[in-house]
């Protein structure tokens, strides 16, 4: 493949991967698809994603294989060089493998019988704020180079961007439903003061006043008092 031929097929696959963020889209499957980038684009063994957990601890959420051998090599690699990249939001590489100093042997073996030879970590960063790595593993050959490294750079940022997205949607969609029920809850109390102000001859506010120390007095959310008193399920002593 020429240098031209490899540029159009980036420049296809960032602008696919803009359009899939523009739209609804899968997190998992977005993942997916930038770590089959980095194997076909970039010519690595294996590629996976990362993603620390609440209890910082990292987790594969995408591969470019299922088999056992690169799954554990990825996982261990949790432990080693891909916990540093994450820990120090740096990229980390590992020419050779075998060099790795003591406190990583359990990935050293591990990829050594996997037949992998080096490893890159790339954080997953934007800004100050580190959410997993990008891991690209190696059986055998020269280390990527820099131009490779910039665009697995870009992938990674892409991935980035797209779990922060998510996040952000999630969140967002959350706030929006606890608004709504504020929303619906305050027309309830609304309704249940009328019902209160017409059933007992007081004015609104006393009504109010009514509904809300019942709710207290029983240790009960002020939006379920008056929806059973709009119900006709509560009447008020």
């Amino acid at each position: 493949m020429t240098a031209i031929e490899r540029d159009r097929r980036l420049l296809r696959t960032f602008a696919q991967l803009a359009d899939t963020l523009v739209d609804e889209y899968d997190v998992v499957e977005l993942m997916q698809q930038l770590a089959d980038t980095c194997r076909e684009e970039l010519g690595v063994a294996a590629a996976g994603i990362l993603i620390a957990d609440p209890s910082d601890e990292l987790e594969l959420v995408a591969s470019t294989s299922e088999s056992a051998p690169v799954v554990e090599a990825l996982m261990l690699g949790s432990q080693g060089p891909a916990v540093a990249s994450y820990q120090r939001g740096q990229t980390v590489a590992v020419p050779v493998i075998d060099e790795l100093g003591p406190g990583w042997d359990d990935f050293r073996l591990s990829a050594r019988a996997s037949g992998f030879t080096s490893i890159v970590a790339i954080p997953l960063r934007l800004r100050d704020q580190t959410i997993g790595t990008l891991t690209l593993l190696q059986t055998a050959g020269a280390m990527p180079t820099d131009d490779d490294l910039l665009i697995a750079r870009a992938l990674a940022d892409v991935a980035t961007i797209g779990i922060l997205h998510e996040r952000v949607l999630r969140e967002t969609e959350i706030l929006s439903a606890q608004l709504q029920h504020a929303l619906n809850s305050r027309i309830v109390i609304e309704q249940a003061k009328g019902v209160v102000s017409y059933t007992k001859g007081v004015p609104i506010d006393e009504a109010f006043t009514l509904i809300r120390e019942h709710a207290r007095r029983h240790s009960r959310r002020l939006g379920d008092v008056a929806r059973q008193i709009v119900e006709r399920r509560l009447t008020l002593d």
